[in-house]
C-alpha cells in the first residue's frame, strides 16, 4: 500500500481539523475491517489515516426515555449484546448476528457498518463506483447477479453494504456528524445515504471533513425485524434484506416502515409496501405487503430472482415483527 500519515487524536475538534477538503486526501479508520483492505487493494491512496479509537466520546450505548445514543465506534457485538437494543429494536440485533464473522462483529463499528464503501466486485477491482472500462458499462454487459434491481437508472449500479442502514430508517433514527472546530448537525438516516452521481462522490450525506459521531434512536414502541436471504451464513452479504416497523394495537398495525437492503444503491424505502402495512397482520396481508415492495423493480440481466426474494424477504420481516 502507499505510505501515508498516521494520526491518532485524542478529541473530536483534533480529529476533525486532521481531515482534508476533498475525498481522497484522508480516510477515517475505526473498526478497519473495510478501510485496510482497501488501502491493501489501492482502492484508496489517503496522505494521511485519522484514528479514532482514543477518542472516548465516540464509544458506548446510553439510553434514557427518549431514546438510545449509540457512539459511533461502539464495536457491532456492543450493539447486539447491550439490553436496550435487544428489548427496544431486535431488527439491529438480527442485522448484526446476521454479518456471521464473529471477528468483524468484534471489531468492526456502528459507524464503519454506516459508511463502509460499496462492495460491488467492479469496484473492488479498480474500475470505479460505476463499473466502468473507459465508456463501457462493465456491470450492464457483464455478471451483475448481485447488483441493483432498485435505483439503477442513472450510472449507479451496486448496491449499498450497509446492514444497519434500513433498519435505523424504519427506527427513525438520526445520526450527528461534527464538522470543522467539532461543530455538529444532524441528518435522519433516510437522508444520510445517498446516491453518487460522479466518481468523486460518497455514498453518504457526510462531508470530506466530517466524522459521524453518534446515533440516537427514538424508542416510539415500534414492533420491528429485519429478515435476510443468504447464501450461506457469515463472510457473505445478503442478497437481499428487509426491515420492517410498525405500530401494533389491538392486533392492528399502523405507521408501517418498510425499508429494503442490497437491493438499490441506498437503502431502498419501499412506499407502497409500508401502506399495505396495516390492519391485521396474517399470512395474506404479510404476503401482500411482500408483492406491493416490488413494485418499480428493474431488473438487470442477471438479477431478476431478486424481486422473488424481496417478495419474502418482506413477507417474513413482517411476520417476525407480529409475533405471527
Amino acid at each position: 500500500m502507499k505510505s501515508f500519515e498516521y494520526a491518532a487524536p485524542k478529541t473530536l475538534k483534533d480529529a476533525t481539523a486532521l481531515l482534508g477538503a476533498k475525498w481522497g486526501e484522508t480516510e477515517i479508520l475505526a473498526g478497519g475491517t473495510d478501510l485496510v483492505t482497501s488501502l491493501k487493494q489501492h482502492i484508496v491512496a489517503p496522505n494521511r489515516v485519522v484514528s479514532l479509537k482514543n477518542i472516548p466520546d465516540l464509544k458506548g450505548i446510553s439510553a434514557d426515555g427518549k431514546g438510545v445514543r449509540i457512539g459511533a465506534t461502539t464495536t457491532l457485538a456492543e450493539l447486539a449484546e447491550h439490553k436496550d437494543i435487544k428489548e427496544h429494536f431486535p431488527s439491529l440485533v438480527t442485522a448484526v448476528n446476521g454479518i456471521g464473522s464473529l471477528q468483524i462483529i468484534s471489531v468492526g463499528t456502528v459507524g464503519g457498518d454506516l459508511c463502509q464503501r460499496p462492495r460491488c466486485w467492479y469496484y473492488r477491482n479498480g474500475f470505479g463506483l460505476f463499473g466502468k472500462n473507459g465508456d463501457t458499462s462493465l456491470v450492464a454487459n457483464g455478471d451483475n447477479r448481485y447488483h441493483a434491481i432498485f435505483g439503477n437508472e442513472g450510472p449507479a449500479s451496486f448496491v449499498s453494504a450497509s446492514s444497519l442502514g434500513p433498519a435505523l430508517i424504519v427506527l427513525g433514527a438520526t445520526m450527528t456528524v461534527a464538522g470543522p472546530n467539532a461543530k455538529t448537525r444532524k441528518i435522519t438516516a433516510d437522508k444520510f445515504f445517498q446516491t453518487p452521481k460522479t466518481e468523486v462522490e460518497r455514498e453518504t450525506a457526510l462531508k470530506p471533513n466530517e466524522i459521524l459521531t453518534e446515533i440516537l434512536i427514538p424508542v416510539a414502541g415500534l414492533k420491528n425485524a429485519t429478515y435476510e436471504v443468504r447464501h450461506r451464513h457469515g463472510l457473505d452479504w445478503p442478497y437481499v434484506a428487509a426491515s420492517v416497523a410498525f405500530q401494533l394495537k389491538n392486533g392492528a398495525a399502523s405507521d408501517g416502515r418498510v425499508v429494503l437492503g442490497h437491493v438499490a444503491p441506498v437503502p431502498w424505502a419501499a412506499s407502497g409496501a409500508a401502506k399495505a402495512l396495516s390492519g391485521k397482520i396474517d399470512e395474506t396481508s404479510a404476503a401482500k405487503c411482500g408483492q406491493a415492495a416490488t413494485t418499480g423493480a428493474k431488473p438487470l440481466s442477471g438479477n431478476a430472482y431478486k424481486v422473488q426474494l424481496v417478495k419474502t424477504a418482506v413477507k417474513r420481516a413482517v411476520l417476525a415483527a407480529a409475533g405471527a
